[in-house]
Order: C-alpha cells, then sequence, then structure tokens
C-alpha cells in the first residue's frame, strides 16, 4: 500500500507532539497501519517555528488553505482550535475529498451535525479521538467496544483544570481564588481560564459523548452548564465531613422521559474509585446494559497523550481507506439516517439528590420552618448535620442530604427557605450522585 500523506494545520505543542509521535514511533505505527504515515505538510503563521521542529522532512507554509487543497494530501489533521477558521479550512478539506483527524471538541460539539454531514456526501471520514479525553480511548471504546450495549449513563471528569483545583482546595484547605492562581502558574489554567472553570470545555466533550453514546445528534446548547467558580471552601471541607468529595462531572443520563445533559459540581460518595481521581488527571465512568460500569482513566491533556489519540485516529483511518465507505464504523456510532430524535431533558426536570447548606438564626424552630417547606414539596431529607455557632454569632450552619428529588421541587424549595426571616444569605445547592 503506498504511504499516506498527512498534512497539519498548527504546529503548536498539540502538533509538536504529533510531529514527534510519528517520528518517534514510524515502524512501529507502519507495522499496524500497514502503510506508512508520513507528515508531508505543515501549516503555521510562525513559519521560523514550524521549519524548526519539522526540519527538511516535510513543506512548511504559513497558509493552511495549501494544505487543505493540496492534491498529495491524503489526511488534514486539524489542530488550530476555535470555531471559525478551523471550521472553513475542515470544510475545504471535506469538499477536496480529504479525511480529517481534529482535536476540537469546540467545533464539533457546536458545529459536528453540519461538518458529519459533508463528509457523508463525499465518502470521507472526520475522527476526533483526541477531542474528549486526551490519550484515553473513549471515543472508541463507546463507538466500538461498547456497541453491544445500550448505554445508560456517562459520568466524566473531563476537565484537569477544575479537577487540579478541587483536588487541592479538598487536601490544602485553600480557596479556589489561591488555588486558580497555583493552577495558572503551573501552566494548568489559561490567562483567560473562563472556558474551563465554568464548565463549558467540559460541557464540548460531553455534547461529544452523549451523542456517541445515545446515537442523537450534537445539542451542546440543549447542556446544563455550572462551573466551580461560586464553590466555597466551606463546603468542600463539609463534604469530607459527610463521606463525599466534590468533582466537576459532566453527566449524561438516559431516562424514560428523555436525556439528561448536564454539567456542574457534584458530591461523589468517596467510596467511590471516580472520587478518588486527584489532580489534573481525567476518568470517565460509562454504564452499559450488558457490560455493567465501565471506567477510562489517564492523561486528558498534554502534547504527547494528545498526541497518543491523534496518531491512532491516523493509523485508523489509513486502514479504512480501501473499504466500502458504507462499511466504515459511522461516525457517531449509530448509522446516520437512525439517530434518534430523543428530547433533552429541561433541568427542571432532573431528579437527582441534593446537598443544601444553609446559614441561619440560631433559634428554636427553624429547623421545623426549614423542614416542613421541604415536605410541603414532596423533598425527602436522608441526613441533617448542624454545625457550631458561628465564633461571636448567633448564627449556624445547617447541612441537609436530600433523598432523590426532582430539580423544580429544589428550585421552589430554596426559593420559599430564603425568605424565611431567620435565613442569612443564599442557600448552597451541590447535586449528589451516588454512581452505583
Amino acid at each position: 500500500m503506498k504511504p499516506i500523506n498527512v498534512g497539519l494545520l498548527g504546529i503548536g505543542t498539540v502538533g509538536g507532539g504529533t510531529f514527534r509521535v510519528l517520528a518517534r514511533n514510524r515502524e512501529e505505527i507502519a507495522r499496524r497501519a500497514g502503510c506508512e504515515i508520513a507528515m508531508k505538510m505543515v501549516a503555521d503563521k510562525d513559519l521560523d517555528k514550524a521549519r524548526r521542529l519539522v526540519g527538511k522532512s516535510a513543506t512548511v507554509t504559513a497558509d493552511a488553505n495549501e494544505v487543505v487543497g493540496h492534491p498529495d494530501i491524503d489526511i488534514v489533521v486539524e489542530l488550530i482550535g476555535g470555531t471559525g477558521v478551523a471550521k472553513e479550512l475542515i470544510l475545504k478539506a471535506i469538499a477536496n475529498g480529504k479525511h480529517v483527524v481534529t482535536a476540537n471538541k469546540a467545533l464539533l460539539a457546536q458545529h459536528g451535525n453540519e461538518i458529519f454531514a459533508a463528509a457523508q456526501k463525499k465518502d470521507v471520514m472526520v475522527a476526533f479521538e483526541a477531542a474528549v479525553g486526551g490519550g484515553i480511548p473513549i471515543i472508541k471504546s463507546l463507538r466500538e467496544g461498547l456497541t453491544a450495549n445500550r448505554i445508560e449513563w456517562i459520568a466524566g471528569i473531563i476537565n484537569g483544570t477544575c479537577n487540579f483545583i478541587l483536588s487541592e482546595m479538598r487536601e490544602k484547605g485553600a480557596s479556589f481564588a489561591d488555588v486558580l492562581k497555583e493552577a495558572q502558574a503551573r501552566g494548568y489554567a489559561e490567562a483567560d481560564p473562563t472556558f474551563d472553570i465554568e464548565g463549558v470545555d467540559a460541557a464540548h466533550k460531553l455534547t461529544i459523548m452523549a451523542a456517541i453514546g445515545f446515537g442523537i445528534p450534537m445539542q451542546f446548547k440543549s447542556v446544563h452548564v455550572e462551573g466551580i467558580s461560586r464553590l466555597a471552601q466551606q463546603d468542600i471541607r463539609y463534604a469530607g465531613e459527610l463521606g463525599y468529595r466534590v468533582k466537576l462531572l459532566g453527566i449524561a443520563k438516559r431516562k424514560e422521559k428523555g436525556i439528561e445533559l448536564r454539567v456542574h459540581p457534584t458530591l461523589i460518595p468517596e467510596r467511590r474509585l471516580i472520587a478518588n481521581v486527584e489532580g489534573v488527571m481525567n476518568a470517565i465512568l460509562v454504564k452499559g446494559d450488558a457490560v455493567g460500569q465501565a471506567m477510562f482513566y489517564g492523561a486528558g491533556a498534554g502534547a504527547e497523550p494528545t498526541a497518543s489519540a491523534i496518531v491512532a485516529d491516523l493509523v485508523d483511518v489509513a486502514r479504512m481507506l480501501t473499504a466500502d465507505p458504507e462499511h466504515r464504523v459511522p461516525h457517531l456510532a449509530f448509522q446516520p439516517d437512525r439517530l434518534s430524535n430523543t428530547p433533552i431533558l429541561p433541568m427542571g426536570e432532573v431528579e437527582t439528590r441534593y446537598y443544601l447548606r444553609m446559614c441561619v438564626q440560631d433559634k428554636p424552630g427553624v429547623l421545623a420552618d426549614i423542614s416542613r417547606i421541604l415536605a410541603d414539596l414532596s423533598i425527602s431529607i436522608e441526613a441533617m448535620v448542624q454545625k457550631e455557632p458561628h465564633p461571636g454569632e448567633e448564627q449556624v450552619d445547617i447541612i441537609m442530604l436530600t433523598h432523590l428529588t426532582v430539580e423544580k421541587n429544589v428550585d421552589a424549595a430554596i426559593a420559599r427557605i430564603e425568605k424565611l426571616p431567620v435565613v442569612v444569605g443564599k442557600v448552597t445547592r451541590i447535586r449528589l450522585e451516588e454512581l452505583n
């Protein structure tokens, strides 16, 4: 089989890692793919840097359009990022009959339906293992390894920045603001960390996993998204005292009336394996009806872990080049004409358990008033803790854990509780998942 020629768009951290892995493991990769996979063109605005990295082994250009239009390029690897120029280049590559490998989760979550439709018309493949979980092979597992299963739910720690921050807050007793500064100093968080800490990055990844797991179109706008920036140190501490750890989870669940898609801080029992995933590591739990629970763990970012997934996609595409397009694995695991229109449930219809913390005046009858509101809205309390009064104040924190209940009832209860004259400030609500 003739060599497969690859054109790379963007040779930054991940692009450089991809070039190194391809070069270092060239013989091993060829043995697996059945042919040589060669990086022949690289497009990057910083020509000097690109030339230093690739030497004379590839043609370097500042114009990405040269790569997507070049007749000798078989596969285009897009590592530019963003949803503007990257989208245009990918669609041009597809229109020119080229296969595409990308790590661009934001682009796929927001425009994946359009991109996959274009690829289907041109009989080309779009591979995106590196878009979720870095080097963890979660896309291939969902799309192929678990294909016998009816996926019931997916729950993942899929943002290393947030996981590092929450791990440090728990271990050091530090505030969110202080740990965020440390994460930025270590290079784990961007100068503008909004996409990470507000849950947007995790929502992009959850959108992709849910589409493959449940056979639905990409629906990023339907994901409920909450980040970790408003988490207080005392809630991390109280959760620990109750036997839980707080993680930012992306959760997709198949329910009778539709599908839940949500990203938010979540209490998880500390005995669960996923609760003990620390630092910048990622982990994803998948529950299938046949396999039961499967957990996928590893580095969710980094040059060579991500390059591992990109090169794996290159090998997959190389293997399938001679296959009839109708016999390839569909982009979203299910045949394109068999995708489901199952509705995404509004957040008010989600059913889960809750951690509620409220600061109240230390007076008789307070608990009775709060309990009456919860009972009126069919919210059952599983556990309740009253802390010691605040130093020098007649105020105490009350923490309640609820049984399963519906979000809209909790919303209504919180609104009524906050109006009680004995309640000081806002009620803190963190959702709780048993994951069993």
